[in-house]
């Protein structure tokens, strides 16, 4: 199967050998990939697992689980690396409704013990 996060590798060579614990995403852009594929499959776990631990009160495994259930997440587009540790990206999706909707955010994360974790992301027009 293609990766869903538009690597154009494989889903085997790509993100599944972060969502099983394997390896662990080595830049910030790879961890940005294989959350949106974690949406896409989806795998709630993972992307609690990947989420700062200081932020991990702000979120839970049900809801992110839930967020990647109702949405069909058909691609996602990376924008710009402004730095090592900030992505901008769309993620395209089609909603419960049947409506197509795109999630363009400036994601940061933070590297901890030479892992990487989300921290935040603002919104973008």
């Amino acid at each position: 199967m293609e990766c869903p996060c538009c690597s154009g590798k494989s889903y085997e060579e790509c993100c599944k050998p972060y969502h099983t614990g394997e390896r662990h995403a080595p830049t910030a852009e790879a961890l940005m990939r294989s959350r949106f594929s974690a949406f896409a499959i989806p795998n709630g776990e993972y992307l609690m697992e990947t989420t700062y631990p200081a932020k991990r009160k702000f979120h839970n495994r049900e809801d992110l689980q839930e967020w990647g259930e109702i949405n069909k997440w058909t691609r996602l587009e990376i924008v710009a690396t402004p730095s090592v540790s900030k992505v901008e990206f769309k993620a395209f999706y089609t909603n419960e409704e049947g409506d197509k909707e795109v999630h363009h955010e400036l994601s940061k994360f933070k590297m901890i013990q030479n892992r990487w974790f989300y921290v935040s992301g603002e919104f973008l027009e």
